[in-house]
C-alpha cells in the first residue's frame, strides 16, 4: 500500500478512535514553558469537534500579551491573521462549516511568527503527526521557521512510525493534556 492510501486508512481509524473516547482538556499550561514565554507571535487555530482544546490557551496567551495569529484558508495554503480574542472577527470557513475562520487583513510576513501550535490526530516519537489530510499546516511549517508543537489527546502519540511523504515535516514538540514531549 502506498503512504498516502495508508494514511487515508489511518486517518479514518484514528478520527473513529478520538470520537469514541474524547474528553474535553486544558492546554493552558503550555503557555508556562520556556518557548511560549519567549515567543511574541504565536500562530494557533481555533479547535472543533473531537480535537484537543485551543479555547483556554488562547485566552491565556492573549491575557499574556502575546500576538495571535489564526489561520484562513486561501487557495491551498494558510494566511494568518492577527486576532485579539473578538468571536465576532470569525465567520465560518468557506471550506467547512464547523471551521472558524477570522476575517481581516493577512500577516505579510510570516518570518515574525516565533512558534506555531498545530492540530494532529497522531504524532510519532520522531515528531511526524498525522493530520486531518489537506497538507495545509505542511506547507506552512515548510514557510515559517517557528518551533512547531502539536496539540493531541493523552493516548495519541504514536508508538510506530507514522507512513510519511517527502512534504512531511516533523514537529519540534508535541502536548498532551499532562505533558510535553520536545523533539529535538
Amino acid at each position: 500500500m502506498s503512504e498516502a492510501k495508508d494514511k487515508v486508512a489511518l486517518r479514518t481509524r484514528y478520527r473513529f478512535e478520538r470520537s469514541e473516547r474524547y474528553v474535553d482538556h486544558n492546554f493552558s499550561f503550555l503557555a508556562t514553558s520556556l518557548e511560549f514565554t519567549k515567543a511574541k507571535n504565536i500562530a494557533s487555530y481555533l479547535s472543533y469537534g473531537d480535537e484537543p482544546s485551543t479555547v483556554e490557551l488562547n485566552k491565556t496567551l492573549l491575557k499574556m500579551g502575546k500576538t495571535l495569529f489564526l489561520p484562513r484558508i486561501n487557495g491551498n495554503h494558510l494566511e494568518w491573521i492577527n486576532w485579539s480574542g473578538d468571536k465576532d472577527a470569525l465567520i465560518p470557513s468557506k471550506h467547512s462549516k464547523k471551521i472558524l475562520e477570522p476575517t481581516g487583513d493577512a500577516l505579510l510576513d510570516n518570518s515574525i511568527i516565533d512558534l506555531i501550535i498545530v492540530p494532529a490526530l497522531r504524532i510519532d516519537r520522531a515528531g511526524y503527526r498525522l493530520g486531518q489530510g489537506g497538507g495545509f499546516y505542511d506547507r506552512s511549517l515548510a514557510e515559517i521557521s517557528a518551533w512547531s508543537i502539536g496539540l493531541i489527546h493523552a493516548d495519541e502519540i504514536s508508538g510506530e512510525d507514522l507512513p510519511r511523504e517527502s512534504f512531511d515535516i516533523p514537529l519540534k514538540a508535541a502536548a498532551t493534556p499532562d505533558s510535553l514531549l520536545r523533539f529535538r
